[in-house]
């Protein structure tokens, strides 16, 4: 196959378009793939460290509000268009998929103008400004959250799942807690506000300290790596020792590995998250980012909330007393974690990618 992959600024982009990449070539290993970013999104770097062909288009995104530099983001986005037909003329692609970011947006308009096979794929509950307006003209979606169906043209839909999870579920892990300096016998809570940490689960989590130190489970507090200073700076002032049954990290590198051997985690409500933790079938506490457009994360979290898989709080709710609370109840009852992890599993989509890399060949043959 020949493949244009477009996918830009943050890694709930990327990484579902570099595992779709990934499972192409191992259903195809002789298929012709470039990926399309944009000159100033974390793909720039990500991309071409993984081997993959790339090039980078110039585009920036719309204001919500009325402003001057919306005239300039629509001249870049049509400069972007013309750029990319120049990029699809010279490659050549059987399909385009798009995977998010306004960089794709340009990209899959330009593709389908020019007659090409084209598929997006959104990956949150709430769909995205670029998607909804790609949706229009593309002829096939992917969708990771049922509840994204309606908000798209019906007979263009199927749901997927996120590609990531195939990725994550593939990993076979060897972590052994005693890495650690933890026992492999208790029940291990991990904590994850996200590579940058996340400052309300952080506080939280410093305020609980001295209640975690007394537990009969297990703690693993990944601060970001931003954030680590400053939480072990603040555990100082308050004087409070770290238990041995817990665990500080800035950041972990091979959470893929982890993960499976965690009880619960707690953390965001991000769509690569939740692909992972479905994928492996932890049971969550999210604590949704608020910060994020449409509030999309609650709209995700709520979606493993109604079926059983996790338990949510948000932030203005979250304290140490509402974190303990929640965080015991579940740590010691070991049937309820367990109807949870069976819950996830069932939402989780293990051959995600693969059914991204059908629906993109289904575009094809439709097409042709």
């Amino acid at each position: 196959m020949r493949l244009i992959v477009s996918a830009g600024g943050t890694g709930g982009h990327i990484y579902p378009a570099l595992a779709t990449i990934d499972a192409l070539k191992k259903q195809e290993p002789d298929s012709a793939i470039l990926y399309v970013g944009g000159q100033r999104g974390l793909e720039k770097n990500i991309v071409p460290q993984k081997g993959i062909p790339f090039k980078a288009l110039e585009i920036q995104g719309f204001k919500r509000k009325l402003s001057w530099d919306n005239l300039k983001t629509m001249y870049l986005f049509l400069k972007a268009v013309k750029d990319a037909k120049k990029i699809i003329k010279e490659f050549k692609p059987e399909v385009v998929v798009g995977m998010g970011g306004y960089v794709s947006g340009a990209v899959v308009y330009a593709a389908q103008a020019m007659g090409i096979p084209t598929v997006i794929h959104e990956q949150n509950s709430v769909v995205g400004l670029t998607n909804k307006f790609l949706s229009r003209y593309v002829d096939k979606i992917g969708i990771a959250f049922e509840a994204a169906q309606s908000q798209f043209p019906q007979a263009k839909v199927k749901f997927v799942g996120n590609p990531r999870a195939q990725e994550v579920v593939r990993v076979r892990s060897h972590f052994n807690w005693n890495e650690y300096g933890l026992k492999n016998n208790k029940p291990t809570l991990l904590i994850f506000g996200g590579s940058q940490g996340a400052l309300k689960i952080n506080q939280a989590t410093i305020e609980a300290m001295p209640a975690f130190n007394q537990r009969n489970y297990q703690v693993v507090f990944v601060t970001g790596q931003k954030r680590y200073e400053g939480v072990i700076a603040q555990l100082n002032q308050r004087h409070t020792l770290v238990g041995e049954n817990v665990v500080i990290k800035p950041y972990i590198s091979n959470m893929p590995e982890i993960m499976p051997k965690v009880s619960i985690i707690l953390g965001r409500a991000g769509a690569t998250s939740i692909a992972e933790i479905t994928a492996l079938g932890v049971p969550s506490i999210l604590v949704p980012s608020p910060y994020v457009t449409a509030d999309h994360q609650t709209k995700n979290a709520q979606s493993l909330v109604k079926a059983g898989a996790a338990e949510m709080i948000t932030e203005d709710n979250l304290n140490s007393e509402s974190l303990l609370k929640v965080v015991d109840n579940l740590m010691n009852e070991d049937a309820h974690r367990l109807e949870m992890e069976h819950a996830a599993k069932q939402i989780g989509v293990v051959d995600a990618a693969d059914q991204l890399v059908a629906l993109m060949r289904t575009a094809i043959s439709e097409k042709h």
